[in-house]
């Protein structure tokens, strides 16, 4: 994993929400959310010989959904879409993260320039009958939210690019660590927003920058 790009990112993230001071009611939603008139596009960047600013971009992908459908980024062309990683197994945070995807996929639900991706970081239990149960369990279906599963390796060095964390290890609690993040995707394959997936303050805000995004008013 290159903890590099994902200290640099971190480090902007935290800048960048550093001025946010929410409220929040007894039921854990923000009382006053911050619109964002701009969502600012996250990561490394380079300057290229021309001037051009060359922003960080997630790299062609291909995975397998709870349909057993190949998934690829030309499925998700033009939508953006919202990503996390977790497996079924997970005894800590992965119930609580997969209950704040449900509520951002209730939103737009009906909203088709948005989709969720869900991968597992548990490829060799979480099969495509594993993962078909658990979307139907959840009553959610594909090509809205697709859970997916690969290769392990895939799947581990692409949480990298979405500055995410998966890592196999014996002494976790499932035998695994992970983020909770979810996070915000444009049609450019940039990363625009994230969220602690635990926390459902910061999704209700969340929720808040993927309408900015939609609606034209957060792109750059």
């Amino acid at each position: 994993m290159n903890f590099t790009k994902f200290f640099l990112f971190t480090f902007s993230v935290v800048l960048m929400f550093a001025a946010c001071d929410d409220s929040a009611n007894t039921a854990g939603e923000i009382t006053e959310i911050k619109k964002r008139d701009v969502l600012p596009i996250l990561g490394n960047r380079d300057v290229a010989e021309n001037g051009d600013t060359i922003y960080h971009k997630i790299p062609d992908f291909k995975f397998v959904n709870q349909n057993g459908d190949t998934v690829t980024n030309a499925d998700l062309a033009g939508k953006a879409y919202v990503v996390d990683f977790f497996f079924i197994s997970c005894p800590t945070i992965c119930p609580k993260v997969t209950q704040q995807m449900l509520r951002v996929h209730d939103a737009f639900k009906n909203n088709d320039k948005l989709a969720l991706v869900a991968h597992t970081i548990d490829p060799k239990r979480d099969d495509v009958a594993a993962l078909k149960n658990y979307a139907d369990a959840l009553e959610v279906e594909a090509p809205k939210w697709h859970f997916v599963t690969g290769e392990k390796d895939d799947l581990y060095e692409i949480a990298d690019d979405y500055f995410s964390v998966a890592v196999e290890n014996p002494d976790a609690p499932g035998g695994f660590d992970h983020s909770g993040r979810l996070i915000l995707i444009d049609e450019n394959r940039h990363v625009r927003a994230f969220a602690n997936g635990t926390n459902p303050d910061e999704v209700t805000q969340f929720i808040a920058d993927i309408e900015t995004l939609l609606t034209g008013d957060g792109g750059r």
